[in-house]
């Protein structure tokens, strides 16, 4: 199911409900920092199945105990719910190994 691109407004607005995101280059971007590598590796492990379920994968990568992300929909070429649902389940994986 493609979903609908959403306006810089819609996401700036979707944004205050959880600033720990930013929207940069078109795309939602945040950096996840955790006590080292084996925990930024399970963080990706487990929202990597979580991005297969949703058929929804992110852009990212991973520097010692840092995960770098990118969220865009590439089918519409910008950010959709789609990248807030998957932002929201990244959020609350980090905050269980954090």
């Amino acid at each position: 199911m493609i979903m609908s691109k959403l306006n810089k407004k819609e996401i700036l607005i979707k944004l205050k409900e959880n600033n720990s995101w930013s929207y940069e280059d078109s795309m939602l971007k945040r950096i996840f920092v955790f006590s080292d590598f084996i925990d930024a590796f399970k963080f990706m492990t487990l929202i990597a199945l979580e991005a297969e379920r949703m058929d929804h994968h992110p852009e990212w990568s991973n520097i010692y105990n840092k995960v770098i992300v990118n969220l865009v929909t590439h089918e519409v070429s910008g950010v959709t719910e789609k990248d807030f649902i998957l932002a929201k389940s990244m959020d609350k994986v980090a905050n269980i190994i954090l």
